[in-house]
């Protein structure tokens, strides 16, 4: 072996193309290089390895973009590699079991003669060497003790979103690998709904409440999503999308397969452009969204208004949707005409914690009002701010009657009525640059009832989706409750005690 390939040995980027042989797409078989989502995949995880000697992760991906061939590539350079590794992957259907287990089987039938001992166990399930103490073995979710006997370093769950008792799989074989240094859980999926197992892991890794890390893979990084233009110019939606992800490296040749791919699915534009939204996701919050056909706020004038740049002079209003729970935020938002931005969440704030928030806010940024969901626990923090002098706090009851009582059910539907028409209107308005706020925009389903009144879908019904609280839109709509441009009246400070002024900060 000359000098170069014993460098490599250790460097799984630089091992894989040297020893490792995987199936085309095109057919045959070739060197293994990873490509841009195989790399960042990679990239996180040593990160990750290195600052916390572990590695716990969730991937989120899009059809066939070489999540698994990587991870199969990974445990089984470090079982070749190492002493004491015990790999084990479970998937979502035997056929996928099989498919990853042929990875691994190839790999080790293309080695190199000599670079590693010959396995003492090769069969339709397991790779075994006594002499590294190492071993590779493959599941199939459905059996609930699947895996739960066995002693595991490196963990490997595929299309997570898709087992059938993901629950008892997660108190069972993922309590087999230790928090020991060196052991690795990686779960990976595309997305298949809301409210399942892998979704809430997903929710809370992204909100940084587990171990896990949370790595989004976005469909158009993969160069073979791609077709010739032939001709083919890009629509308004495909020009956004565009301005949007080009920077990314979305190219007007992504789109023309995405054109395909949703006129291949339905004859419907619409249902195969939901399908392939969570089959190939530009964001993990579209991923998971859960589909309906009377979406109240188009996606394309949200996303017009995250990559609009505005000034604006008016005067500044605040949006707050408390809560205090485990699973929501109290959401705030600031609003200036045209332009809504800083977008605040605070996470496990407590009533009077809320409170002395918004006075420093208050003080600080001399907003003309504040617009506060006073159903619940916001009416305490409403109160206590009204008692101490703060007269630019406004309650507002969304579930009470709507001003223009012909037109909306009550005041919450008005108020999202008017968000919608203020991101539709001609001039260009600007919101936060945040995929989670946009998602949350973009979900609501509507109707109207037999009085002829706008009716919006309640927190209830959403959550019998699966879909979480939208506290961020439901902020940003509060500040529509004193019309576009909010009040002219500017409140004074109140002065407070000195006993006062070390409560809150």
């Amino acid at each position: 072996m000359d000098d170069n390939k014993l460098t490599a040995i250790r460097d799984l980027t630089k091992f894989a193309p040297l020893f490792l042989k995987v199936k085309l797409k095109k057919g045959g078989a070739g060197d293994f290089t990873l490509n841009r989502a195989q790399t960042y995949i990679h990239q996180r995880l040593e990160a990750q390895l290195s600052e916390r000697g572990r590695v716990r992760a969730l991937i989120l991906k899009g059809r066939q973009q070489g999540c698994s061939t990587y991870i199969q590539a990974r445990y089984f350079h470090k079982i070749i590699t190492s002493k004491g590794k015990k790999a084990f992957i479970l998937t979502h259907e035997k056929e996928a079991t099989q498919t990853l287990f042929g990875m691994a089987k190839r790999f080790y039938d293309n080695l190199e003669p000599g670079l590693c001992p010959r396995a003492d166990t090769s069969n339709a399930k397991e790779l075994v060497f006594s002499v590294f103490d190492s071993g590779y073995a493959v599941g199939t979710a459905g059996n609930k003790g699947v895996g739960r006997s066995q002693t595991i370093q490196l963990f490997h769950g595929s299309e997570v979103g898709f087992w059938p008792n993901a629950e008892e799989h997660s108190k069972g074989v993922l309590e087999a690998v230790s928090r020991s240094a060196g052991t690795e859980i990686i779960l990976e999926s595309t997305a298949n709904g809301l409210g399942n197992y892998f979704h809430n892991m997903w929710q809370a890794a992204s909100e940084g409440k587990s171990d896990f890390q949370a790595i989004f893979v976005p469909w158009y990084w993969d160069s073979e999503y791609a077709v010739p233009l032939n001709g083919m110019k890009p629509n308004e939606e495909e020009e956004q999308l565009l301005s949007f992800y080009a920077h990314d490296g979305l190219t007007p040749e992504h789109l023309a397969w995405r054109r395909l791919v949703i006129s291949d699915k339905s004859k419907d534009y619409n249902i195969g452009l939901e399908f392939f939204k969570q089959e190939y996701p530009f964001t993990a919050r579209e991923a998971f969204l859960n589909p309906i056909a009377n979406v109240f706020i188009n996606s394309k004038y949200v996303m017009a208004a995250r990559r609009n740049v505005v000034e604006s002079e008016a005067k500044l209003v605040i949006g707050v949707d408390v809560a205090i729970s485990d699973k929501d935020r109290t959401a705030i938002i600031r609003r200036k005409g045209r332009v809504a931005f800083n977008l605040e969440m605070l996470s496990q704030y407590n009533t009077m914690e809320i409170v002395g928030r918004l006075r420093r806010i208050i003080d600080t940024e001399k907003p003309s009002k504040v617009f506060i969901d006073c159903i619940g626990i916001g009416a305490g923090v409403v109160d206590r701010l009204q008692e101490i002098g703060y007269k630019q706090v406004i309650g507002v009851n969304v579930a009470r009657a709507a001003n223009e009582k012909d037109k909306f059910k009550n005041t919450r539907a008005e108020l999202w009525s008017s968000t919608r028409d203020w991101l539709q209107q001609e001039m260009p308005v600007q919101i936060p640059d945040d995929d989670d706020l946009h998602g949350e925009l973009c979900c609501l389903g509507y109707k109207e009832n037999s009085q002829g009144q706008l009716q919006i879908e309640s927190k209830d019904d959403l959550k019998a989706r699966g879909m979480p609280s939208p506290d961020r839109a439901d902020a940003l709509c509060l500040t529509f409750f004193d019309g576009f441009y909010g009040s002219e009246v500017q409140y004074p400070m109140p002065k407070r005690t000195g006993q006062e002024k070390g409560m809150f900060y």
